[in-house]
């Protein structure tokens, strides 16, 4: 499946991580060869960079990471081939099925000649591409009778909050959201944040995530310590003679 340019350009930017851990191991080399040529604290230190770069751990990682992205930006494809991060809208006849076969869904129940319905639509089409976990959609009321009264609809705009086929939240009027007008996307995202729909990747694959660059810095940091580590031994040698 073909990336777009903005996953292409995230995918890039995660190789271009792991290829900076391996950069810094050569900087610290570099640095550690000038303090070398001005002076005598560091003389006898053996450091071997290509033994460095070449660390089956660093390696790891960065494998481990540029697979997960990869995986993350096809499952991102595969969501907006499927309508996610965008804000549309839908007939009566494609309802049922967006609703009972999506995680998540938020739904507008508006009428075209309301000017709060307009409100709404500025707000959820603001909101639609930060969310790609659910599906933002807008159904007409007065075109979608069944459901309307299925779903005890009465007051317009409606906003429905639907998880794993079932309502589980609504918004109805501007009431919850300070009853006027002028509210910003802020308390509509907030409000829908309490409602459940929440941005962000996966919960597992953020986790992954947290853990693999914790894993990087502890890597980082012990090899590190392991070339100062082995300076200091090299110093103290040298001392005591």
């Amino acid at each position: 499946m073909a990336l777009d340019k903005k996953q292409l350009g995230s995918a890039l930017t995660t190789i271009a991580h792991g290829q900076a851990m391996m950069a810094a191991v050569r900087d610290y080399a570099k640095e550690l060869k000038q303090n070398e040529q001005q002076g005598p604290c560091c003389q006898g230190m053996d450091i071997n960079v290509d033994e460095l770069l070449d660390d089956p751990e660093l390696e790891r990682l960065h494998r481990d990471r540029v697979a997960a992205m990869k995986q993350e930006a096809e499952r991102r494809a595969a969501l907006q081939q499927a309508g996610h991060g965008s804000y549309s809208e839908i007939t009566e006849g494609e309802f049922l099925e967006i609703v009972t076969k999506t995680d998540a869904v938020v739904c507008h129940f508006f009428h075209k000649d309301f000017e709060r319905c307009k409100i709404v639509d500025k707000h959820m089409g603001e909101l639609a591409p930060k969310y790609m976990e659910a599906r933002f959609i807008k159904l007409s009321a007065p075109d979608s009778p069944f459901f309307t009264v299925k779903l005890g609809i009465k007051v317009l705009p409606a906003v429905v909050v639907f998880k794993g086929g079932v309502s589980v939240d609504r918004l109805v009027g501007f009431e919850q959201l300070g009853g006027r007008d002028d509210f910003s996307t802020a308390a509509l995202e907030a409000r829908l944040a309490a409602a459940g729909i929440r941005t962000g990747v996966r919960k597992g694959a953020a986790a992954a995530g947290e853990e693999s660059e914790e894993e990087e810095c502890q890597v980082a940091a012990s090899i590190r310590r392991g070339i100062m580590h082995k300076g200091s031994d090299d110093e103290s040698s040298d001392f005591d003679d």
